[in-house]
């Protein structure tokens, strides 16, 4: 588990001891037996939701077939006796309701990074956390490593549009993130609200769509009119007039470039003047890891 992560984010191995003693008492995949109250949660584990039910049946899998895969822990720090988990807290929580006093485990040496790092990575290839709990994993990993959405997408093998397009759920109020986390809306319904940039008025649709039971068609029609100007006449688009058409056709392929750039998750602005004797296009890209 842990040579493919250092392989991934460029995390060293650990230093070979100068002790042969050490050496010999540090045994990196050994399972030992450790009390199940001795052991805390995982600080960075991304998962904020343990269904009850499914911890039941793992518990039930367990208590029939034994536990076939230890968890992975590191010790506290300044704690005799206490460990952290780093990987399995599902099956903790199941050996934790079946009232076992000892888990199989291996104990790991790891920073707070490394940690972070493996708890987020882990779940993130089991595809099992909601939108909101994804974003944030995303979040976390661009920080801790100081990467692009870029350097990360290709390290999870990911497209760069997947992760920007969750890292703008996280922009939405908390109310909607809540409402998200606990699937009382889709995603198709939270990106749906990204298009309107008051909170005020994103808190309002979201109260409609939970009373009135709006479906993603609905919602994006409510917002549509929303955005709609009132008073102020449409921005009509300078019409290239006594241009030449290769002219038109370099506007043209602008204008879809910006489009692309969009839908990747970019808020691109852009403006368009026709001057006498040029045409200008003014881009605004908001700065971002």
């Amino acid at each position: 588990m842990v040579k493919p992560f250092n392989k991934i984010f460029g995390l060293g191995e650990k230093p070979a001891s100068d002790s042969e003693s050490e050496v010999e008492a540090y045994h990196p995949d050994e399972v030992v037996q450790l009390l199940v109250s001795d052991i805390e949660p995982n600080r960075y584990q991304p998962r904020t939701i343990f269904k009850e039910e499914k911890i039941k049946e793992l518990a039930q899998t367990i208590n029939t077939h034994g536990m076939i895969q230890p968890i992975v822990v590191r010790k506290v720090e300044g704690e005799e006796g206490k460990y952290e988990l780093i990987a399995g807290e599902r099956r903790w929580r199941a050996v934790q309701f079946l009232g076992w006093e000892k888990v199989s485990a291996i104990v790991r040496e790891m920073t707070n990074t490394e940690t972070a790092s493996v708890a987020l990575i882990e779940n993130l290839q089991r595809e099992e956390l909601t939108v909101i709990e994804e974003a944030k994993a995303y979040a976390q990993l661009l920080e801790l490593h100081s990467l692009t959405q870029e350097a990360l997408a290709q390290r999870l093998g990911k497209n760069q549009s997947t992760i920007a397009n969750k890292l703008r759920l996280l922009k939405l109020p908390e109310e909607v993130q809540e409402a998200l986390l606990n699937k009382m809306i889709t995603e198709r319904h939270a990106r749906a609200l990204i298009k309107l940039k008051d909170p005020e008025k994103q808190l309002l649709v979201l109260k409609d769509v939970l009373e009135n039971e709006l479906n993603v068609k609905q919602t994006e029609e409510r917002i549509a009119k929303m955005n709609e100007p009132k008073d102020t006449p449409p921005k009509k688009k300078a019409t290239l007039k006594g241009f030449s058409k290769d002219v038109r056709i370099a506007m043209n392929t602008i204008r879809q470039s910006l489009s692309m750039v969009s839908d990747t998750g970019v808020d691109v602005e852009s403006d368009e003047q026709e001057m006498d004797d040029y045409y200008q296009i003014t881009i605004k890209i908001p700065k971002q890891k």
